[in-house]
């Protein structure tokens, strides 16, 4: 028995046990796990990437539970350093309170609030703000620059003693974090008790619509563990005291879902578009695993059109570097076998990432500048879901013969 993961057996929203397997990706290690180059010699360990859809309720899911403490204590990703996430989080947070917020003194909770981004915003309209989040260093800094923010793992004991210190909550945010925790059950009992009898909780994650529909199989890794659609979302809120009161697509991470929920009974009404998006999976097939089955020979089409490029490529003699080092890179290389024979370097503009290897490919990871110094052929840009505002700044790159190549949500070379 591995210690670093387990496999369970019930579905993670209904705990129905009639599981199918339906997409099976190479196993890769912790997609943020970047190593130091004193730390080059030690290999890293792979995880199961299996995706699982439930016959009962329709939930897609993964199974193999890695460790949270591995995932996310040492967490390197930062939503402050995207301005298009600092833009997000900003209409957020003005959406949030003008539709639910209308009151002087309001308390706004984040789960998994990262940098403190989202936060941020609610604090400058005069609200009380809490986070909520594992990763140490970055609750250190969020502190630090003004939004207190405890470093730990939302639990029902920790919603009951931050509901003492506090008091109940007007608005509770979880982004990008209600698909990584594998006792969702757990996280909404404690925002049941710790929100306002009017108070609503927000959450966004990627939809499984969009990922179906764009390809976006590289959001799948191991901190991802539940891909969620409306349907699954709706009975298990419903069956945990909770109601879902409005859901809608947004743009975000490649197409994204953003919930709201309130308690049973709460104040507002259900929006027409809950029952408008149910309608809309289900005619796309979402409620059965023959989709996913398909879906998965889609990926594999995928990964020989690429494949072939790449190494012609290579083959001509022509220098490949990457940009980007988002976490679904780690399943998008490993899936599409994409190494250092492939990949010279690889470009990202956070500061916490440059100077460390890429998750097991052991790619370096470099600023910007050196795009310049080192004047590849080609970029291969696996932050695709920024590939726009990417390909306008380097515009020099192109001008002096550079060429992009944006891998989904098809394979497109500029």
């Amino acid at each position: 028995m591995n210690e670093n993961y387990h496999h369970r057996d019930t579905c993670r929203l209904c705990g129905g046990k009639e599981l199918t397997l339906v997409i099976s990706l190479e196993p890769t290690p912790p997609a943020n796990a970047f190593v130091p180059k004193n730390a080059l010699g030690e290999a890293q360990e792979c995880y199961p990437l299996d995706v699982y859809f439930c016959e009962n309720c329709a939930h897609v899911q993964l199974l193999d539970v890695v460790d949270p403490k591995i995932l996310f204590e040492h967490y390197v990703y930062v939503s402050g350093t995207s301005p298009v996430f600092v833009e997000h989080f900003r209409n957020y947070a003005a959406d949030v309170m003008a539709r639910f917020g209308a009151i002087d003194d309001g308390f706004a909770l984040d789960i998994g609030s990262n940098d403190g981004t989202l936060l941020s915003f609610f604090k400058e309209a005069g609200w009380r703000v809490l986070g909520i989040d594992p990763a140490k260093d970055i609750a250190m800094r969020a502190t630090q620059s003004g939004i207190e923010t405890m470093a730990e793992f939302f639990t029902p004991e920790l919603a009951a003693k931050i509901k003492i210190d506090k008091g109940p909550a007007k608005v509770i945010t979880a982004n990008n974090v209600f698909a990584h925790a594998d006792d969702l059950q757990g996280i909404v009992s404690g925002i049941n008790a710790l929100l306002a009898d009017d108070g609503i909780f927000v959450f966004e994650v990627s939809y499984l619509l969009d990922v179906m529909e764009k390809t976006l199989f590289d959001t799948i890794y191991h901190e991802h563990l539940a891909y969620h659609s409306v349907k699954p979302l709706a009975q298990f809120l419903d069956a945990n005291n909770m109601e879902l009161i409005d859901a809608q697509m947004i743009d975000s991470h490649g197409g994204s879902l953003r919930a709201v929920a309130q308690k049973k009974g709460g104040p507002n009404k259900v929006s027409p578009n809950v029952d408008k998006m149910i309608s809309q999976e289900i005619k796309l097939g979402l409620d059965r695993s023959e989709t996913f089955k398909k879906f998965a020979a889609d990926i594999e089409s995928l990964k020989n059109e690429l494949g072939q490029l790449l190494r012609r490529l290579k083959g001509e003699g022509k220098s490949i570097a990457a940009f980007g080092a988002p976490a679904k890179a780690t399943t998008l290389m490993y899936h599409f076998d994409i190494g250092a024979d492939i990949i010279d370097f690889i470009v990202d503009d956070s500061p916490l990432k440059q100077g460390l290897y890429s998750p097991g490919m052991h790619i370096e990871v470099v600023s910007s500048e050196m795009i310049k110094e080192r004047n590849p052929d080609y970029l291969l840009i696996l932050a695709w879901n920024f590939a726009q505002p990417i390909m306008e700044k380097q515009a020099d790159f192109k001008k002096r013969g550079g060429h992009f190549i944006v891998p989904l949500p098809k394979l497109e070379v500029f």
